[in-house]
This record gives C-alpha cells, sequence and structure tokens, in this order.
C-alpha cells in the first residue's frame, strides 16, 4: 500500500527551507508527498519539485501586540482549518509533518481532527507561539537542540535540524571568488534581506579587514556598495550559500536556527550576531552555542572592529578544538534520522 505525506509551513523561509531539504529522504519513504501551505514563499520553492503536490489555504498571521486585528484571529483561523480539512479528508495522507509557523497551525488541527498522526519541529531554543499550540494536537514534537526538549517532555524528540545539500569542493568554491591574496576567508552576511548592522560595520571597516582577510559579503536585497577592494567580493544575494560556505575559513552571521546548524554540519567556526528583535529566540540560540563552545557571539551594540579581529584570530587558532565540540552535538545524518522518526509514527 503506497504512503503518503503532508508537509506544512510557511510564512519565511526558516519554514519552508528544511521541509524541501527532507524531500530526498522522504521520497524513499514515501510514494506521495504533498505541501499545504499559503500563496506566498513556499508555493513558489515548491515549483521546482514537481513531484509535491501543493495546495494552498488562506492563512492569518499573530501579531503580538496589534489587539485590534487580533480579534478577527479565531474566525480566519476557524476558516483556514475549514480549507485544511477539506483537502486532509480527500487525500488522506498517512502522517503531517510540520515545520512550525502560523501557515501550519491550522493543517495540523484539521489533521489532529481527522485522526491523522501529526508531528511538528522546532528548530529554535525557544519555542514559537504556533509550535506551542500545535504541540498539544501532536504525537511528537521534535527539536534541534536538546535543551527544546525538555519543554515537551515525553513529546520530545531531539532530532537535529534538517539540512539542505551543502556539499561542495573547497578548491572549487576557491576558484570561483578568485581572490590574488591567500588570506583567511571570512564570509559575512545577514540572511536574504541582509543586515543593517553588519552591512555598515563593513562599510565603515573593509579598509582594515581586507589588510588581514579576503573578504565574502553578502549584503541582503538592495544593499550592494560601490566598495572596489581586491581582497573583497559583494553579492546582493547568493543562489548557492555552499559555494560561500566551502570558501570560508570563518563566518559572521546571525543566529537563526537553521543557519547554526548549516554551520554545525560544516563545522565551520562561526561568529554570531543575534537579531535582537522579536520574541528573542536568536539570543538565546546564540547564547547556547556560546556556553557550549560551538560559536563566538558578539552583541550587536557591541560590534567594532577590535572585538571582530579578536574573536576571528581566536576561532582560527582554535579552529580544531571548535571542530570536536561541534561533532559532539551534530548527528552525521539529521535528515535520515528525522525521516526515520517519522516513519516510527505510523508503524
Amino acid at each position: 500500500m503506497e504512503k503518503s505525506i503532508v508537509l506544512t509551513g510557511g510564512g519565511t523561509a526558516g519554514h519552508v527551507i528544511p521541509n524541501i531539504a527532507l524531500l530526498g529522504e522522504l521520497s524513499k519513504k514515501f510514494e506521495k508527498i504533498y505541501y499545504i501551505g499559503s500563496d506566498g514563499m513556499e508555493k513558489n520553492l515548491l515549483k521546482n519539485y514537481p513531484y509535491v503536490k501543493f495546495f494552498s489555504i488562506s492563512c492569518v498571521k499573530f501579531r503580538r501586540g496589534i489587539y485590534l486585528n487580533n480579534l478577527v484571529i479565531p474566525f480566519k483561523l476557524l476558516k483556514s482549518i475549514k480549507e485544511a480539512y477539506k483537502i486532509l479528508k480527500n487525500i488522506q495522507p498517512d502522517v503531517i509533518f510540520s515545520k512550525g509557523g502560523y501557515v501550519a497551525l491550522p493543517v495540523v488541527i484539521a489533521g489532529s481532527k481527522l485522526k491523522i498522526p501529526c508531528i511538528t519541529h522546532e528548530s529554535d531554543i525557544t519555542p514559537g507561539l504556533a509550535n506551542k499550540i500545535m504541540s498539544s494536537y501532536c504525537k511528537k514534537v521534535f527539536t534541534a537542540f536538546d535543551a527544546t526538549a525538555k519543554r515537551f517532555k515525553n513529546k520530545a524528540v531531539c532530532t537535529g535540524n534538517p539540512i539542505r545539500n551543502l556539499d561542495c569542493d573547497k578548491n572549487e568554491a576557491l576558484k570561483y571568488y578568485a581572490f590574488s591574496k591567500n588570506l583567511p576567508i571570512i564570509l559575512f552576511f545577514g540572511g536574504s534581506l541582509g543586515a543593517k548592522s553588519i552591512n555598515e560595520f563593513i562599510s565603515s571597516n573593509y579598509i582594515e579587514l581586507t589588510k588581514k582577510f579576503n573578504i565574502i559579503h553578502i549584503t541582503g536585497k538592495n544593499n550592494k556598495t560601490d566598495i572596489i577592494n581586491p581582497n573583497y567580493r559583494q553579492t546582493e544575494f547568493c543562489n548557492d550559500m555552499k559555494i560561500a560556505y566551502a570558501a570560508a575559513d570563518v563566518v559572521v552571521c546571525r543566529a537563526g536556527a537553521n543557519t547554526i546548524f548549516e554551520l554545525m554540519y560544516l563545522k565551520k567556526p562561526s561568529i554570531l550576531i543575534p537579531l535582537e528583535t522579536g520574541r528573542g529566540d536568536q539570543l538565546k540560540n546564540a547564547e547556547y552555542c556560546k556556553n557550549n563552545n560551538i560559536a563566538s557571539v558578539i552583541k550587536q551594540e557591541n560590534l567594532t572592529l577590535e572585538k571582530i579581529m579578536f574573536e576571528i584570530d581566536y576561532l582560527l587558532k582554535n579552529k580544531e578544538e571548535i571542530e570536536n565540540n561541534i561533532a559532539a552535538f551534530m548527528p552525521e545524518s539529521p535528515n535520515a534520522y528525522i525521516c526515520e522518526k517519522i516513519t516510527e509514527i505510523i508503524k
């Protein structure tokens, strides 16, 4: 009998890309793969995977502190649940796997009503609101960090985080960037939209930085500058992050969970500059990494040339120790392990 799975999650890349990362392993275990999401980012990204049938539903986003808008949430959520219920009743999947976020909430609630086993995955140290709600509708809650698993008690399974394909030959990556000087390569980035503080730091300090390092700088959309320097490479968006990762000796970036686990998978020394807005999840992620000597951390207000130089030098000198620390936390094949745990739910 053919087995089928529904994936759900959306709104941001952090809720979509991990699901996509699992497709290779899931296709070995499930003959039919469906995705239920919104008309946003996830729908566009899934166009590259024609074997995944996509269904869209209307979704309501929870906005912290905007109380008048929140008054309509129950009515919109009920509509979304009804839409998801209709789709799920028709396709009758064996299991639902959620990557969290407001897009996944109505799908999991509807699936629970239909007695379909549901699993949700939390990437951050501190669970998001949607995952907190969904946990009561799910058989299992997978977590990326062991510290998070304690919050969900007997439902929790610490699986690590799904990882997209990042295999790339370092020599090929070095040819791609074609630096003329044999200096350590430092990769700076702040996500698809960039990070203003990181971009401003580079603009103010690139002359001093390029005296000691080759710099790869991913600025984010519409943030490209007119900096010209033989030891500096700039792009607004990197379509293939595995090339940038492969070239880099040290990475300086935000502290989103997906990024942290990619760096851990590659055993890359890193300096995390956590985003301090929202629910503070990046601060908690960064604190965990610092406490376990997995990465260095610099708070945004402490971002200075002297501090960056010090931390880069430390990471380069202690690379082997950091790699060993990372190896203790990172499963060798997180995607395969996650998919194995999913199939256990329906045996």
